[in-house]
């Protein structure tokens, strides 16, 4: 059975129509193809360790470079903004040569360019940005993994697949734990080097298992693909991920950062703080996505924003490292359901977009990242402190809380998925 008839008789709308008797919503692992999914997730779990590696490395590159706060934070978000604008990218190369083949070439750049910046080195902040641009290659896999996975399976399990394709945020959590520790026994530069030999081992797993699914859409002039800025849900969704995504990898990128300058922690258990914040984030990604199909998730992302915007205005005067942990573990726990929630909703909308969708919203996700990470440093800089970084950032999500609450009736009162029983 095709995908598009399996949907379709999952909502009661096959050919015996009205009169038909209900039918049971198919399981989730016989609906798609599991060894693409498994693929995604691990390409994007390394693209992710990769993508915010130099933000565990940046204590130890800012001394042996000199960087001010306000280099260390442009240098932490450059990957981030690059990342956000090659998703575009990524999301245009998707849809006209196939998820697959995009992913293997994002990886290939991405393996290249750090064997090169490990044999010739890094020597400058010049050299870090240029550093940071090739690995916003990592970043914009977000752009090919996700619609790697979804295009496989129905609407009614879109929340899940996308969790868990997007769970590979989890490899934030393995640059914070390893990269600070390699750094100590070899050297950060070594480090770069190093990260070549998991990515080529899961370049190698991703050519045997990934699988372009059958019902992708047909190539389309490269005007139609920006179509959806035309509707104003794709800027709200936009909207709505630079503040989920961009809050939690803007953290992911500045924590160890925080924890080192804020508490004078070593940069190895700062890294370990840094991984018990992303852990959080990353575990319950998916199951934002399963909650938003289980209440609805314009429901979750009312909550996401409400608890994100007073976890992160309490780090902003939290006085000791316990207190500060708590609380980013708090956001990260919010931010990260939040990007479960808001992949639930882009595909009920944009379904038959949902290439272009995944790198357009993606790149709003990167370009908030970007902005919390320069910002912190721009902060501590001017101020002496992080604290205007957090509270600007807070107040962002309570304004994302009042335009999700000012367009949520016309969502459900026009959306087709509404009226065909599914949550939003």
């Amino acid at each position: 059975m095709k995908i598009g008839e399996l949907a379709a008789e999952s909502y009661g709308l096959s050919d015996g129509g009205a009169n038909s008797a209900p039918q049971t919503k198919s399981a989730f692992w016989s609906s798609g193809h599991t060894p693409t999914l498994i693929a995604a997730f691990l390409y994007f779990d390394l693209a992710f360790m990769v993508w915010v590696l130099l933000g565990p490395l940046a204590p130890e590159i800012a001394k042996t470079l000199h960087l001010t706060p306000a280099e260390k934070g442009l240098m932490v978000a450059t990957p981030t903004l690059a990342g956000a604008i090659l998703r575009v990218v990524n999301g245009l190369l998707v849809d006209r040569i196939g998820p697959k083949r995009s992913g293997a070439i994002s990886q290939l750049i991405v393996i290249a360019g750090l064997l090169f910046a490990w044999i010739m080195g890094v020597n400058s902040f010049g050299g870090t940005l240029a550093l940071g641009v090739i690995l916003g290659f990592a970043g914009a896999s977000f752009a090919i993994a996700l619609p790697l996975a979804s295009r496989w399976y129905p609407p009614e399990h879109q929340g899940k697949a996308m969790g868990l394709a997007g769970m590979g945020n989890s490899g934030t959590v393995l640059a914070a734990l390893f990269a600070p520790t390699l750094a100590k026994l070899f050297g950060w530069n070594a480090v770069l080097g190093l990260a070549c030999i998991p990515l080529t081992i899961v370049f190698v797993l991703y050519m045997i298992m990934a699988k372009d699914a059958p019902n992708a859409p047909a190539p389309k002039r490269l005007i139609d693909y920006f179509e959806p800025l035309k509707q104003a849900d794709a800027w709200w969704f936009m909207a709505f991920y630079s503040v989920t995504f961009g809050g939690f990898v803007g953290l992911a990128a500045s924590l160890t950062i925080y924890f080192t300058d804020r508490f004078g922690l070593t940069t190895i258990t700062a890294g370990y703080c840094t991984a018990a914040c992303v852990f959080a984030g990353s575990l319950v990604r998916p199951m934002g996505g399963g909650l938003a199909d289980a209440i609805g998730g314009v429901k979750t992302l009312s909550a996401v924003f409400v608890v994100a915007a007073l976890a992160l205005a309490g780090v902003s005067g939290a006085p000791t490292v316990s207190s500060a942990l708590g609380l980013f573990v708090v956001a990260m726990l919010a931010l990260g359901a939040g990007n479960g929630a808001v992949f639930q909703l882009v595909p009920q909308r944009f379904g038959k977009e949902i290439g272009i969708m995944t790198g357009l919203v993606g790149m709003a996700g990167g370009v908030g990242g970007f902005y919390l990470a320069s910002s912190l440093g721009f902060s501590k800089q001017l101020t002496g402190t992080y604290q205007t970084g957090f509270l600007v950032f807070a107040a962002l999500a309570l304004t994302a809380l009042a335009g999700l609450t000012l367009v949520k009736g016309k969502w459900r009162t026009r959306w087709e998925a509404a009226a065909n029983g599914v949550r939003i």
